[in-house]
């Protein structure tokens, strides 16, 4: 109940949604577009991908809303969405990016030169200001094993219950504690210097 007015559970508005009431999807979309689109831009780093997968999620979830055997858990079902869509949209903006292997080593491409990763590690000088060393850690965090990035961002920045992280991750707490620990250990060794 919030200021007098009974609040719907998500159980309550799906089974509302299957019988026909539009508005009720509403309802979960504006409950929960703040936190999907928060996920997908940790994950993604890219405020327009991470729109548009938000997007996507919302439009999949309504689809595939029959096959939610369990409607109080539409929060986990759903950000799992989320997080599918994302990590699949940096896979394929991964492959976009790689260096056609019939380019040259010498080659003078400047499509296949922007496309290259930059390789070299920056000085503490070049990191001197904050909006540097965030970028730093986002790449870094970027950097991390899948399941890693999702465990630490679910967990650490979007402060998401262990328990919440499990079920969005499909694994036990402990996978999730282990995998926070392991993403928390690299990022103390790739960072340390500037932290």
């Amino acid at each position: 109940m919030v200021d007098g007015v009974e609040v719907p559970s998500d159980g309550e508005l799906v089974r509302a949604v299957r019988r026909g009431d539009l508005a009720a999807f509403e309802t979960l979309l504006r409950r929960y577009q703040r936190p999907a689109a928060a996920i997908a831009y940790r994950l993604l780093s890219h405020r327009d991908d991470a729109m548009e997968v938000t997007q996507d999620a919302f439009l999949k979830a309504f689809e595939r809303l029959g096959s939610l055997s369990q409607p109080e858990r539409f929060k986990s079902w759903f950000l799992r969405i989320v997080s599918n869509l994302a990590l699949n949209r940096r896979r394929s903006r991964a492959l976009r990016k790689m260096v056609s292997l019939d380019a040259g080593v010498g080659d003078d491409d400047e499509q296949a030169r922007l496309d290259r990763p930059d390789t070299r590690t920056p000085t503490p000088q070049e990191i001197a200001t904050a909006a540097d060393l965030q970028r730093l850690i986002a790449e870094e965090i970027d950097a991390l094993p899948e399941m890693q990035r999702q465990a630490l961002v679910f967990f650490c920045i979007e402060k998401m219950p262990q328990k919440q992280v499990a079920e969005i991750l499909n694994c036990t707490v402990e996978v999730v504690k282990w995998h926070v620990f392991t993403a928390r250990k690299k990022l103390k060794e790739k960072l340390g210097d500037y932290l």
